[in-house]
């Protein structure tokens, strides 16, 4: 569910927190990809700072930007939840909406270019979203404490992994795709928390093109939102609470290094970044969206009139912002284009 954490122990909702921090021994294959140990400013900003993808269409946004409510995307709900997991495919948002109630039930909608909103899977167990290149939605499951595959047009569901050390994962949540189809997905301890059977410590994980699972970070309490840089040569994540950070993992021949924290962030959820990769992220219980260079610097920020989960580009040009919320979308009109989840 994201830093909605927050939002669902103030509801008395959350079913219990990860209890042990306690490390578990890893095989030599198994060790962390990278941690928090500081690394030098140098390397770290020298692979923030790369040049862009050259195709980049527009410039970047700056100051106080306007986040407008989509109205129509309101739908009849009796018990509150949370619109999450934002991704444009084709010509249409899609988007994960789950209730607080036991299990989490989560279903995943679509709202069109005519400002209709439908459901396309029901029962999905879904938070994060994305896209692959056959246009199938990956999602991370909280339901099946697993990554999932999904074909938009049956609803049909796969398993992409299940289990780390032998153990399933806690509560799967954001993820982030590279073009050769390796995974990064973060693994908090929101809607389903580490028992029964699931990991010791919430972590980042690397799925590569075989299967393989490895961390990447277990340092950051609750890992949330994350993305790639437009030439996949960063991995961002956000995540760490009330007190949370931005962290940025130079990635060196396909594997991330150690990280270094970008900026702290209040209740860190989702994010996205735009072609220039300056990054999208979002503050929960805070109702803010903030706009940050790859060296740390903030740009621009929006607020909203409900708590925020998540941020997407999508529309017709690829120039629109979408964002999710507790059982609220917003649109933000730039003029650059960005990552579709």
């Amino acid at each position: 569910m994201k830093t909605a954490q927050k939002h669902l122990l103030i509801s008395s909702l959350m079913v219990g927190l990860l209890t042990t921090l306690a490390g578990c021994d890893k095989k030599p294959t198994e060790t962390p990809a990278a941690s928090a140990a500081a690394v030098s400013s140098a390397s770290v900003e020298t692979a923030v700072a790369s040049p862009a993808v050259a195709a980049c269409d527009g410039t970047a946004p700056s100051g106080d930007l306007t986040a407008v409510r989509i109205e129509a995307a309101n739908t009849t709900r009796t018990e509150p939840g949370l619109f999450e997991g934002p991704v444009w495919i084709k010509d249409s948002l899609y988007f994960s909406d789950f209730v607080f109630s036991t299990g989490f039930p989560s279903r995943i909608q679509k709202l069109d270019a005519n400002g209709v909103v439908t459901t396309v899977i029901e029962d999905s167990g879904s938070n994060g979203l994305a896209v692959d290149k056959d246009g199938f939605i990956l999602a991370g499951t909280h339901k099946h404490k697993s990554l999932s595959r999904f074909n938009p047009e049956t609803g049909e569901r796969s398993s992409v992994v299940e289990q780390f050390n032998g153990n399933v994962f806690n509560s799967p949540n954001d993820l982030a795709i590279a073009k050769d189809g390796t995974i990064y997905f973060t693994d908090p301890a929101f809607q389903r928390d580490a028992a029964p059977g699931g990991q010791e410590k919430t972590a980042i994980y690397r799925v590569a093109t075989d299967g393989t699972v490895t961390v990447v970070d277990d340092t950051i309490s609750n890992p949330n939102g994350v993305s790639l840089s437009p030439n996949e040569d960063v991995l961002y994540v956000a995540g760490g609470g009330d007190q949370g950070v931005l962290r940025a993992y130079p990635i060196v021949d396909g594997i991330p290094q150690a990280g270094k924290d970008l900026a702290q962030i209040s209740v860190p959820d989702g994010m996205t970044v735009d072609c220039l990769g300056n990054i999208y992220v979002t503050e929960h219980s805070v109702r803010r969206l903030r706009v940050i260079t790859p060296t740390g610097e903030q740009i621009a920020q929006a607020t909203t009139d409900a708590n925020i989960t998540n941020a997407a580009f999508g529309g017709a040009d690829g120039k629109t912002l979408y964002l999710t919320g507790a059982g609220s979308l917003w649109k933000i009109e730039l003029n650059i284009t960005g990552s579709a989840y």
